[in-house]
């Protein structure tokens, strides 16, 4: 027993596959990105095969997750959102921050296709997904429409519009594209457009050299987009990607 009462214990029933290896770069929220596809492997238990019985008939689905990799050793009761730009605390719970007294998450995502039959276990793939891969999975509850939307709800210090900037492609970006992705079978363009128009980078970055700034024009980023370094540079028109790398 904790100091707060109760104890439980909960198994993973599988993990989510993404294109995101690690934190960086992981949109904030789902759907933000919604050529950011992942696969919810389900462990290979009939009775798991089971229960997804009747799930294709949903379009959307929310994931109960782990935070399992946010970086925290323990919980902290106020947080720096980067939404407001680190100036601002606010209680974690007034958040969606991963440092929680219990690391646990909820995204709802769009429903592609499920194979039952998939050797090692069922699988169910995804649209939209704002996590990191390899994150344990906990539960899978089907999105529906008029529980689950409140269109009059109030968003609080983050009804702001999420800023997007524009993403432009060097001539030697364009063509590393069509080589990797000659039939845009991956949507690696439209994916990496998707997460790079967010500003990908840990807010004090964002703090300390605005897009719109002069001084932070010239400085250079990159990050792992479906196992390609993406190179991008920060530009009085936005930001360039001047070059797409293999992961060795």
């Amino acid at each position: 027993m904790n100091k707060w009462g109760d104890v439980f214990e909960f198994s993973a029933i599988g993990q989510v596959k993404t294109p995101f290896k690690d934190r960086f770069g992981v949109p904030r929220q789902p759907g933000l990105a919604s050529n950011a596809k992942g696969v919810i492997k389900l462990h290979p238990d009939p009775n798991l095969k089971t229960a997804l019985r009747s799930l294709e008939e949903f379009t959307h689905l929310w994931i109960v997750f782990v935070f399992h990799d946010h970086g925290g050793k323990s919980w902290k009761p106020s947080i720096r959102p980067p939404r407001l730009g680190g100036n601002r605390k606010v209680g974690v719970l007034a958040s969606r921050s991963p440092h929680r007294p219990n690391p646990i998450g909820l995204s709802v995502v769009t429903i592609e296709k499920i194979d039952l039959e998939a050797a090692g276990g069922p699988e169910i793939h995804v649209a939209g997904v704002d996590l990191i891969d390899g994150t344990p999975v906990l539960d899978i509850k089907p999105y529906i429409a008029y529980a689950d939307s409140v269109p009059e709800a109030g968003a609080g210090w983050a009804a702001e519009p999420i800023p997007r900037y524009p993403v432009l492609f060097s001539e030697k970006a364009e063509t590393e594209i069509q080589q990797r992705d000659p039939a845009g079978e991956d949507n690696l363009k439209a994916l990496i457009i998707e997460v790079i128009e967010l500003d990908p980078r840990p807010a004090f970055q964002k703090r300390q050299s605005p897009p719109s700034e002069q001084k932070s024009w010239g400085l250079r980023y990159g990050m792992d987009i479906l196992g390609h370094d993406v190179k991008y540079e920060i530009t009085e028109s936005g930001f360039v990607i001047y070059d797409i790398l293999d992961l060795k």
